[in-house]
């Protein structure tokens, strides 16, 4: 005897726009309005905040994403994901003015190319107490003295 197959797994058809948004970051045209000085400000000097990773306080203007720690964001720094993002941000992001050459309410202008460098990270040396190193003379290496030959 043969039996009725029984169809109780619709898929996941439901669940795939679950998947998409939750890993979703910002556009690029975004990212463009937070790299302009005012908001650049902001986002790098934020409040502690505990509820995102590292309390909000290293975060990459590029990629729009929190880091736990410095040496996690100058490693993120190094990444082919950061300086692909770098690249894709150099042109000038598409604006409606484009959208309305392109149908012909104007010429069209070739988008230029900005130099877009990865934001500026703090430096500061840190001795074995804590202190912050001030010069990078090190009492091992011998200074080297000018003599002024008489």
């Amino acid at each position: 005897m043969t039996y009725k197959r029984k169809k109780y797994h619709v898929g996941d058809t439901h669940l795939k726009k679950r998947w998409r948004v939750r890993n979703r970051k910002k556009d690029l045209d975004q990212i463009d309005d937070d790299i302009k000085e005012e908001n650049a400000e902001k986002l790098l000097n934020q409040d502690v905040d505990l509820d995102l990773p590292g309390a909000a306080q290293h975060y990459c203007l590029h990629c729009s994403r929190y880091f736990i720690d410095d040496k996690a964001l100058a490693e993120h720094f190094k990444t082919k994901v950061h300086k692909r993002r770098l690249k894709a941000l150099e042109l000038q992001p598409y604006t409606i003015e484009d959208s309305e050459r392109a149908a012909g309410h104007g010429n069209f202008v070739q988008p230029v190319k900005r130099k877009i460098t990865s934001q500026n990270q703090n430096t500061d040396k840190v001795d074995e107490d804590g202190d912050a190193v001030l010069d990078d003379v090190s009492p091992n290496k011998k200074k080297k003295v000018e003599e002024n030959a008489t």
